[in-house]
């Protein structure tokens, strides 16, 4: 499903089966997760994408075949893996150099520079692949690569917080809120006003409570995160966290904060996005998501329908996570290594 220009709809192409290059890896892809930065790629809100595009970065595949290079020796044809957002980085800059790849200047991104997984065979370099636990079918293990990954930071970066808000109950919080309730946090969700069924899936998810985000919650936090991409929501937050409390903007792309007094502030409360991720989140993660073990819920859509993905999940009407389920059709190809 391709993008050929921001805010028109993907259009289904053929093209035969990209061939690896040195350090790559050719994937067959089972699952690609339908992820709100998709839309902001497809909505011109992230600017100057590679066109046309294949969109998608949430990807679980099945190798293939494999380029020459050091890289590729800790995988083999028919390993199962995943690739996530961030898809290559310099490994030069002194954002490398200091464990901080997701702030490489040079970084390229799957689904936005690099093609991505809305298809049946995706080109990845293999230093950013990673094994999947096996606990996951392909399906459910498609949100940990971007919800999951990028919750988890989220969540690192909130610090300790005991009482914490979710503003904004998608693919993401829904991972966070089990990683948060298994670590003894109290998580209380805050939604789109009137959206009862969103409110429902997390308390059954374990939140102490769920209400509207223009709603203050029923006690002080100490930390939010921020996963709805509302620019408002950032002097709501701070008006709900306690004293030394930290809001968490979680998105790659959110309109415009308002101005806000600056009492709200005081107090050494702290603002602070996260940026991408970085392979050590990636590795830390997967090793925890089957221990607790995290459960993702998940609405399937073939790939030709990843349109309709979009727009539902545009207009917050999944309930967990959107995943396109992919066969490719092709006899995959022989080892290029």
């Amino acid at each position: 499903m391709l993008m050929d220009a921001a805010r028109r709809p993907l259009r289904p192409a053929d093209a035969p089966p990209p061939e690896p290059g040195s350090g790559q890896l050719l994937i067959a892809v089972r699952a690609c997760g339908v992820c709100r930065t998709d839309l902001h790629v497809r909505d011109g809100e992230l600017s100057h994408p590679k066109l046309p595009l294949i969109l998608g970065h949430e990807i679980v595949g099945t190798v293939v075949a494999m380029g020459a290079g050091p890289e590729i020796d800790r995988f083999g044809i028919g390993d199962r893996v995943g690739v996530p957002w961030l898809g290559w980085s310099c490994g030069e800059c002194r954002y490398c150099r200091s464990g901080r790849e997701n702030l490489c200047d040079r970084a390229r991104f799957t689904g936005y520079q690099i093609d991505g997984g809305y298809a049946e065979y995706a080109v990845a370099d293999a230093r950013f692949c990673f094994p999947l636990p096996d606990q996951y079918a392909d399906l459910e293990a498609a949100p940990l690569l971007c919800a999951g990954l990028i919750g988890y930071r989220a969540l690192v970066a909130a610090g300790e917080a005991e009482r914490l808000g979710l503003y904004g109950f998608g693919a993401a919080a829904h991972i966070v809120a089990q990683v948060a309730r298994h670590q003894r946090r109290r998580v209380f969700a805050f939604t789109r006003a009137g959206d009862e069924e969103a409110q429902h899936f997390a308390l059954e998810l374990g939140a102490d409570w769920a209400g509207a985000s223009d709603a203050p919650p029923p006690e002080p936090l100490d930390a939010a995160i921020i996963f709805a991409p509302v620019g408002p929501l950032v002097p709501r937050a701070l008006r709900a966290v306690v004293k030394g409390g930290t809001v968490v903007c979680a998105g790659i792309h959110m309109s415009d904060i308002p101005a806000f007094p600056y009492d709200i502030l005081w107090g050494e409360r702290v603002i602070r996005s996260v940026a991408n991720l970085t392979r050590k989140d990636a590795a830390e993660f997967l090793g925890l998501a089957p221990q607790l073990p995290v459960r993702t819920m998940v609405e399937p859509y073939p790939l030709e329908r990843a349109n309709e993905a979009l727009e539902k999940l545009r207009a917050g009407k999944v309930r967990g996570a959107a995943v396109l389920q992919i066969t490719a059709a092709a006899t995959p190809p022989r080892d290029s290594r």
